[in-house]
């Protein structure tokens, strides 16, 4: 059985640093797409940085571009996301997620076919 399992949420204030990270399990991703997307209450899901099977190339949606840095470790099946100056906007579920299919970045919930099941990340004002 597949999974991935995120961790590193939790609250911080503004201007703090978090890194969250995702294992994976079950199967290997070394090959495949991953990314990270985000939900704030009320919100849709925003895809917010990805990263292509090699790590070479990666993504980042001008929301957090410039504050967070997506990277992953191959022999760990681990992928991380690195996030500084985190604002109170930042505040939201972050769910990681793998390509079964695609190894160049996919930019759209459908192009991933395993999800996390989130972890929350709280910033105070």
């Amino acid at each position: 059985q597949v999974q991935l399992v995120e961790s590193g949420g939790g609250l911080v204030q503004a201007g703090g640093s978090l890194r969250l990270s995702c294992a994976a399990s079950g199967r290997t991703f070394s090959h495949n797409a991953m990314g990270w997307f985000r939900q704030a209450p009320g919100e849709e899901r925003e895809f917010i940085a990805g990263i292509s099977w090699s790590g070479r190339a990666t993504y980042y949606a001008d929301s957090v571009k410039g504050r967070f840095t997506i990277s992953r470790d191959a022999a760990k099946n681990t992928v991380y996301l690195q996030m500084n100056s985190l604002k109170p906007e930042d505040t939201a579920d972050y769910y990681c997620a793998a390509s079964s299919r695609y190894a160049n970045i996919q930019y759209l919930s459908g192009g991933y076919d395993y999800w996390g099941q989130g972890t929350q990340v709280t910033v105070s004002s």
